[in-house]
């Protein structure tokens, strides 16, 4: 080897330390503020393909003006200056199984208090059937390995031509997240399909900016109904309850009743489940519930149901998922809102065709 090529050999391993070490700082920096840590999880939707850092801008930005300390953790990390700290654990093109594959170890290695989980986009075009068991068995891993951390699970944005697909595969998220709920995990549903359409899409699968920025919306909604996500406490597992004030069942036309309670309070907002019951002999195709929130209660975000209104006199049709309730059956939807939750109860009535 001739003296010049030694010297550029021992300049290029030289730039390769520099840069290696300057990029070791730099995310050592960013996974050690000393904030909150969450985990946003997923795949190309996560990472952010169309708009690099995707809807952890919007994210970032808005816990920050609101005065949360917050970690972005994972062994990824992409994103413009305007995102605070790039690392995620988005994997673009990946199914469920492959997270899952991997999960532990992420899990072990970043320990977050949170996690922000959109999966199953690709198992729609690539493998769609049996995708709501692989998630059903994502999240019992994930509860199971850390069983403190909140895990928000959301069902998954419009996909152009899939749209039968995707609508089966979110149908079967609720009561996945009720059941572990119920046994004591700490899972949250988030309803993300509804907050998007397909014109917030800017090549059918991946948000475009406006997109993302209602991604965002509904993920910082989501985690100011849980505190103990932003704030490092102990939060009780959902369904939680502060107070628990409650409707009796209000009877309406075509045979379906309806219930409300306030799952949990806090200072300025505050969770709420409606429940509708069909008390009649035959399947109810499609319900409607009317309710009127107290003055200085306003929605920020509704899952399970489509709203007309925010306050004051408000109402919520089914979901396409979850319109058709068998005979004796139920169908509940949520949504957090701002003001008293403490305060008079709504007056709510229930319809159906």
């Amino acid at each position: 080897m001739t003296r010049t090529a030694r010297l550029l050999v021992s300049l290029v391993a030289g730039l390769t330390v520099f840069v290696t070490a300057v990029w070791a700082g730099w995310a050592a920096g960013a996974e050690s503020n000393g904030g909150v840590r969450i985990m946003p999880l997923g795949d190309s939707i996560t990472d952010g393909l169309t708009v690099p850092g995707g809807y952890r801008i919007d994210l970032w930005q808005k816990l920050v003006a609101d005065g949360y300390t917050i970690d972005f953790v994972g062994s990824q990390s992409n994103g413009p200056a305007s995102l605070g700290d790039r690392d995620h654990e988005g994997h673009s093109g990946w199914r469920i199984d492959q997270i899952d594959a991997n999960i532990v170890g992420w899990l072990q290695r970043y320990t977050p208090r949170t996690i922000l989980l959109h999966i199953g986009t690709n198992d729609m075009y690539q493998n769609p059937n049996g995708a709501a068991t692989r998630l059903a068995t994502l999240i019992d891993r994930i509860t199971t390995t850390a069983p403190d951390a909140e895990l928000f699970v959301a069902t998954i944005i419009p996909l152009a031509g899939a749209d039968a697909t995707v609508r089966a595969f979110n149908s079967a998220i609720p009561g996945i997240v009720q059941s572990r709920a119920d046994a004591g995990r700490r899972v949250h549903l988030v309803d993300m399909y509804s907050a998007l359409t397909l014109a917030d899409l800017a090549d059918g699968v991946h948000p475009n900016a406006g997109g993302y920025s209602k991604m965002a919306t509904v993920w910082y909604n989501a985690l100011l109904s849980v505190p103990g996500s932003l704030d490092g406490g102990t939060s009780t597992p959902t369904p939680t309850t502060t107070s628990t004030p409650t409707t009796t069942p209000t009877p309406g036309p075509g045979g379906c009743t309806v219930t409300y309670q306030a799952v949990n309070i806090w200072s300025g907002g505050f969770q709420a489940e409606v429940t509708v019951y069909n008390n009649g002999s035959t399947a109810l195709n499609g319900w409607t519930v009317h309710m009127t929130l107290a003055a200085g209660q306003s929605i920020t975000n509704l899952w399970g149901g489509v709203n007309t209104g925010t306050s004051g006199a408000i109402t919520v049709r089914n979901a396409p998922y979850n319109g058709t309730v068998a005979a004796g059956g139920t169908a509940t939807f949520g949504f957090v809102a701002n003001g008293d939750g403490s305060a008079t109860l709504p007056h709510l009535s229930c319809t159906s065709p």
